[in-house]
């Protein structure tokens, strides 16, 4: 028997690594297809000039990407600015001011909003958010703020959980240790619990980063969908994953413009490792 589990865990592994690097292959040799090929260069496609459709005597189809990397990164760092402060406060009610209401009132909050699928979340931004934008600012309410405000709601839940998780685990040893020298109990929430828990905090803001940065559909019914700088909270804008979804469905297999999808979806995988690499340094820095 504990032969056959050695097996059968070594083969789930290898599985999974298997499948990990293949999709990797597979992302990465669609991405830089255009490139290789002399189909698109690294200059046009970081350029801020987006026209797949247009024709010989408009220049040519132009497939610059700038603006909705722009847009994506806008509106994840965006919504972590909002749900960041209020994840973290939030998991410091549920453990050290609060506890039991926290279990009572919060954790019951925090699980319906991990359980809501995007696509309501989405549809609540369009139904309420964008025409209340439209009300007060007088803009079309489709845009960057749209979007941040849904994503900020959407990520809480997990940046909530993970800071929580930090949080709980800080010694109880270090808070005797603070009263018993006389500090208050928020002198020892900001100058101890909050510094030990510090690397878990950060971990679950870039965490809230990641799922922010790879949403697609909530986005895609807020935003506005069109190629602008996101320099303008109530402009409609695009973003990587919006352009993805809306596209890829209507472009030819091997095609440059489909390639050029995919190419971007390379750089949102490129995103990922990337954050996944801060939450490994922030991990072990806060073992060292």
């Amino acid at each position: 028997m504990e032969y056959r589990g050695k097996v059968m865990t070594l083969v789930s592994a290898w599985v999974l690594i298997i499948t990990l690097f293949s999709l990797l292959y597979f992302i990465a040799s669609k991405g830089i297809a255009p490139f290789l090929h002399g189909e698109v260069t690294l200059a046009d496609f970081f350029s801020g000039n987006w026209g797949p459709s247009l024709s010989a005597e408009q220049g040519g189809p132009q497939y610059g990407a700038l603006d909705f990397i722009l847009g994506s990164l806008m509106v994840a760092l965006g919504s972590a600015v909002i749900s960041g402060p209020l994840g973290i406060g939030a998991a410091l009610f549920m453990t050290e001011i609060a506890p039991k209401a926290g279990r009572k009132i919060l954790q019951p909050a925090v699980e319906i909003l991990v359980g809501i699928p995007s696509v309501v979340y989405g549809f609540i931004g369009l139904t309420l958010i964008v025409p209340a934008l439209r009300s007060i600012f007088g803009e079309v309410g489709f845009g960057l703020l749209a979007g941040i405000i849904v994503l900020s709601v959407m990520i809480l839940p997990t940046i909530i959980s993970i800071s929580a998780d930090a949080i709980h685990s800080v010694p109880q040893g270090i808070r005797e240790g603070s009263y018993a020298l006389g500090a208050t109990r928020w002198q020892t929430i900001s100058g101890l619990v909050i510094r030990v828990a510090q690397p878990g905090l950060l971990t679950a803001v870039v965490l809230g980063i990641a799922r922010a940065f790879g949403e697609a559909l909530a986005v895609q019914m807020v935003i506005g969908n069109t190629a602008d700088l996101p320099f303008h909270l109530l402009k409609p804008m695009s973003t990587l994953t919006s352009v993805i979804t809306l596209n890829m469905g209507n472009t030819v297999q091997g095609s440059t413009y489909n390639n050029v999808l995919w190419s971007m979806a390379l750089i949102l995988l490129l995103m990922t490792l990337i954050l996944i690499l801060a939450i490994r340094f922030i991990a072990r820095r806060r073992e060292v």
